[in-house]
């Protein structure tokens, strides 16, 4: 009999692993175990005794909800939950694969128009949904200012299209969702992760943001930043929020998960290029045309540069990670999708 094999690592918590074996539908013998912290001892075989038994179809909240109604009471938990077992069990019996089971690379190339990165997301995404390009980190550069808005929004809710020829800003519309931003070269830190479906492969959309950017938090740390994950897209520090995440899941079977970071942003012309930011940040009360958002320059001392290159050594110390280029028919591709699509009135436009 073959014994499934699921870990979750708590986003801020500790890892919890699930082996599993599964007759007839049902969970037979579940072993939990991990780095986290319990007491009494004894707590541990009552959830592994909750869990025996259930139906394996269930999903990670139902098995996480019986093990929080069966717990006893007096039940103490530290750097683990209910619902981070419920996650290690479904992602046992999904076959879920880790980080470390991908042969990551990376790509940071000069910078790009901003079209040809909203196509790059899409090739890229397809190519490792198709099995011909490893899982891939790609850290973008930016040739020019962009206003770039989430794949749902209102062109003209979302952006004065007026300011944004002001000071030269393309604007392009993403394959994800999520809310609109501003960038300018220079003044932010983008890249996406392209992964299979296994490595997400069963959590929720709101626990595979959490768990796609645990790296960034430990990176963050290293550089001496005390950040967290705030649903459900948010990365904040004690500054405020540092980061926007937006993720798309392909029919091809890849995962799209793409994060932008302030370091220094010109908040005097994001109020006046984005309609909406101009609410929220109005709300804060950030007036002022020559206050700038700079969580990352602020808290850190550092060269945007060097941020990123420690960003990316922390990712290859925990998971490994390959240097790569685009390839001459992924570049190509993503080309004719900037012809075809992302630079047509009918993609930027399609919700007015």
């Amino acid at each position: 009999m073959e014994v499934m094999h699921g870990e979750y690592k708590v986003p801020g918590g500790k890892l919890v692993v699930a082996d599993v074996d599964v007759v007839d539908g049902l969970l037979s013998g579940p072993r939990i175990s991990g780095d986290f912290f319990m007491e009494p001892d004894e707590a541990l075989e009552s959830i592994n005794a909750l869990l025996d038994g259930l139906p394996a179809a269930l999903d990670a909240a139902e098995f996480g909800a019986r093990v929080q109604a069966g717990l006893p009471r007096e039940t103490v938990m530290l750097g683990i939950t209910a619902e981070a077992v419920g996650i290690a069990v479904r992602r046992a019996v999904a076959r879920a694969s880790d980080w470390r089971d991908h042969d990551w690379r990376l790509i940071h190339e000069p910078p790009q128009a901003p079209a040809l990165h909203m196509a790059l997301d899409q090739v890229l995404a397809e190519e490792v949904g198709a099995g011909r390009r490893p899982p891939t980190l790609r850290v973008w550069e930016w040739a020019s200012p962009a206003v770039v808005i989430g794949s749902f929004q209102s062109l003209r809710n979302e952006v004065d299209a007026e300011e944004a020829a002001r000071y030269g800003a393309d604007v392009v519309r993403r394959i994800s969702g999520g809310g609109a931003m501003f960038v300018e070269p220079g003044n932010t830190i983008t890249y996406s992760l392209y992964s299979p479906e296994t490595l997400v492969a069963g959590m929720s959309f709101a626990e595979s943001y959490a768990f796609l950017d645990d790296w960034v938090l430990g990176a963050l740390g290293e550089l001496g930043i005390r950040a967290w994950y705030r649903p459900l897209n948010d990365i904040a520090s004690d500054e405020g929020k540092i980061a926007g995440a937006a993720q798309k899941r392909l029919a091809a079977g890849a995962v799209l998960h793409h994060v932008t970071m302030s370091y220094d942003i010109d908040a005097g012309k994001m109020l006046r290029v984005l309609r909406i930011g101009r609410e929220k940040l109005s709300d804060k009360g950030i007036a002022s045309a020559a206050k700038r958002v700079d969580p990352l320059r602020r808290q850190t001392g550092l060269a945007r540069e060097e941020i990123i290159d420690r960003m990316i050594g922390h990712f290859r110390a925990r998971y490994g990670l390959v240097g790569d280029r685009l390839g001459e028919d992924e570049l190509r591709l993503a080309e004719k999708y900037v012809a075809d699509k992302f630079t047509t009135p009918e993609w930027i436009a399609r919700v007015p």
